[in-house]
Order: C-alpha cells, then structure tokens, then sequence
C-alpha cells in the first residue's frame, strides 16, 4: 500500500472529480468532496446538484445540456484541468459514473460517493440490502420489474418522476400483485423527505415529490402472472400463433445453449421469441437478437418481450441470411426457423465466435437432412426429442404424441 502522502499526491494528479451529492447538499460532504468542488474551474451537475453545492462552487457551474449527453464531450474536452462532476448519491450505482468511465480512464478520475437511493431507502425501513432486490427505473422500461415480482420478495424501485409510483401500481395491479405494499420514499436525507404507504390496487397518494424510490413487498393474488426461474416458461405466458419452441424443448434447447453471462444470443427464426426471451431472464446481463421476417409475428415479438420483462431484446426484421450482416458477433446462436433456407446455416456458423454454441431444432425432414450433414462435416451432437402428452380418448385418457425433434448442437473450434 502506498504512503499516505503518495496517495494525496496520486488524487492531486487527477484532473477530474466525481462527487456525490444527496438532499442534504453540502452538509452531508466530507472535507475531500468539499474541496473538490471548491477547486474546480469548472463543475459539471443537474441543475438541482449544482444549487445543492452552490455554496462551494467557485469556478464555472454548468448545467448538463438538454439532451443529455452519454458522451460526455463537455467533460473531456476538458482533460487536464481541475473539473468537478455532481452526481446523486453513489455516482457508480446507476449514476453518472458509469457513463463517465466509458470515456475517462479510472486513472484520471477520483470519486467522492455519497449513500446511494437504495442504502437510504433500505436503512429507513430496515431492510437488509444484500437480501433484496434492486432496480432502476428511472429513464427505463418499468416492465424490467417485471422478472421480480415472486411472492414474499422485496424490492426496491429507484423512479423517474412524480408519476412514477402511480405507473407502478397499475402495473403491478394489472399483473395480478394488487395486494402488493408499496412504500414511497421520498426526497430521502433533504427536509421534504417523506415516507407513505399504500396497497398497490388502492393507490391514491398526490403530491409526490419528483425524487422518490419505491419499496415493495410483494403479494400475488390468485391468477398472478409470476415469471418463475429457470428454463421452460408455461406456453401460455407467450403470446403466438403457433409458431413457438414448445415448453419441454424450449427448456431443452436452452439447457444446449447453456447461457452464461454477458452473452449474446441470436436468435434466427424467432417466431414467438421465446428463446431470445427466456436467454434473457437467465441474468440481467444477457443480450439476445431476434430476427424475425414476419411482420405479425415481429410485433408479437416486442409485445412478448415487454409483457415478460425484458423490454431490450433486439429485434431485427428480415430475411437471413441478408439480415444477419453487420449484427455484432454472437456467443451463441440458435436456429429455429428458417435454417434450411439457402445460405443460412453456413452464414450462422461463420459468425459465431470462436467458444461459441450453436444449437438447432428440426421437425422437417429437409432441415433434419441439413443437421445430419453439419454433424458429418463438422461434429457436434444430435439427439432426438420425442414429447408426450396425455389427452383425452373417448370417456378415457391416452397418450397424445408431439412431433419428435431432432437437435444439433455444436461448439465453434477456437482455431475456426
């Protein structure tokens, strides 16, 4: 470790200060943030920061520019000089800090955070944090709470806006999670702060603050719309024409996949998007592509993808193989539909990472040919895939048989 002295030395070096500020403003400040801020020719913050650190502020304050810019090309066109950026509460959870380092090297920058939204929020109410579980809504998709709403969990929810909590009630109302609690925090640590409860079928609270998170223990009513874990989702929960990877080998074909985080799927054929989807939900971190020609089932696509909590699936219209150029390349990538059309196969294995997986489904004899051919030329394992159901027979019951499925999967050599 080095000397205290080196240290100092070492932050004084760095050009840029990332503080973070809460509703107490300067009060809640140590020294070092302080002097941050009183030694920056210029700083950088929300209108409502910036008036928060006024009292510290002697260089150049500057408001950030409407749009936002994630590029922060005020900021570094600035390298080099002492310059200071506000941030609310822990700059790097769902803060400014995160946009920051995509453009400035950690060893330029030092940080000053403050107690985050969530730390606040879970101390108020004595939840244990590492116990619950968190999410930012704010500027996001409310759906991505979605995948969250398990009975008996607890979770908190930072907002955009006053109308925020209100969105939130009618959705967890509409998903069947009415008898929720949803406790609103607001303004937390300034002299508005504020804390008020309600049911989430009952919600009728006015006047909320335009800075609140919102904590919920959440209740399902009979009927619920509950996204369990782990891989085969109920059919039902889809929307579709049919065209879907059914819940045993949808299960199946994922196991093959064998998703692990930071990934990206792409999914050829998508149909219902199933299997983009349920990628997805496997962690927060995973990214899928869907490619899709049909426009119907494009829309039902994006109506899926919110209604099961992942609002950022991506969707590609279009033919393959036209329609896979210039997507970024995949770790993993399954074939649903449309595989034994000319060019597809050969151009999903050439794009696939080196690592990656490949993992296609046939129920026609043309598209099981082209497995039996990849398999020859390429290895990989094939196994069949035969469902039953029981259905009725006359006043007695008897076993319905699904069309069998024949399954490739394959792992891209890493000298490919």
């Amino acid at each position: 470790m080095p000397p205290e002295s080196e240290t100092r030395a070492l932050n004084q070096s760095r050009w840029l200060s990332i503080v973070g500020i809460g509703e107490d403003g300067v009060k809640g400040l140590g020294d070092n943030a302080k002097a941050a801020i009183a030694d920056a020719s210029v700083v950088f913050g929300g209108k409502r920061h910036l008036e928060l650190a006024a009292p510290l502020i002697t260089g150049d304050a500057r408001p950030w520019p409407i749009p936002f810019d994630a590029a922060m090309r005020d900021v570094v066109a600035l390298r080099g000089q002492k310059v200071c950026v506000l941030a609310s509460g822990d700059p790097f959870f769902y803060g400014v800090g995160v946009s920051l380092s995509r453009h400035v090297g950690s060893d330029e920058f030092t940080t000053y955070p403050s107690p985050s939204a969530f730390s606040l929020a879970a101390s108020r109410l004595g939840w244990p944090l590492q116990d619950i579980e968190t999410v930012s809504l704010h500027g996001r998709s409310l759906d991505l709470i979605r995948p969250l709403l398990h009975p008996g969990r607890r979770i908190i929810a930072l907002t955009s806006d006053e109308k925020g909590p209100r969105e939130l009630a009618e959705l967890l109302a509409e998903s069947g999670f009415g008898r929720s609690e949803m406790t609103m925090l607001e303004a937390l640590g300034g002299e508005a702060e504020r804390i008020r409860s309600c049911h989430a079928g009952e919600f009728a609270l006015q006047d909320i603050n335009v800075l609140n998170v919102v904590a919920v223990e959440v209740t399902a009513d009979a009927g619920a719309r509950i996204l369990p874990r782990g891989f085969g989702l109920d059919d039902s929960l889809f929307e579709h024409d049919g065209q879907i990877t059914k819940r045993e080998i949808r299960a199946l074909t994922l196991s093959s996949l064998s998703p692990r985080r930071g990934e990206l799927l792409w999914d050829i054929g998508a149909g219902s998007g199933s299997i983009g989807i349920e990628w997805m939900l496997a962690d927060p971190s995973m990214k899928a592509i869907a490619i899709e020609a049909h426009p119907e089932r494009a829309a039902r696509i994006r109506r899926n993808a919110s209604r099961l909590g992942v609002p950022g699936l991506v969707l590609v219209e279009g033919e393959a193989p036209a329609a896979l150029n210039g997507l970024p390349q995949p770790d993993a990538i399954f074939i649903g539909g449309g595989g034994s059309e000319p060019g597809v196969f050969d151009a999903a294995v050439e794009a696939l990472k080196p690592g990656g997986r490949l993992v296609a489904n046939a129920v026609t004899l043309e598209m099981e040919a082209v497995l039996l051919s990849a398999q020859a030329k390429l290895g990989g394992s094939l196994i069949r895939i035969d469902v039953s159901r029981a259905a009725a027979v006359g006043s007695m019951q008897g076993w319905k048989p699904a069309m069998p499925v024949t399954q490739w999967t394959w792992t891209k050599g890493m000298q490919s």
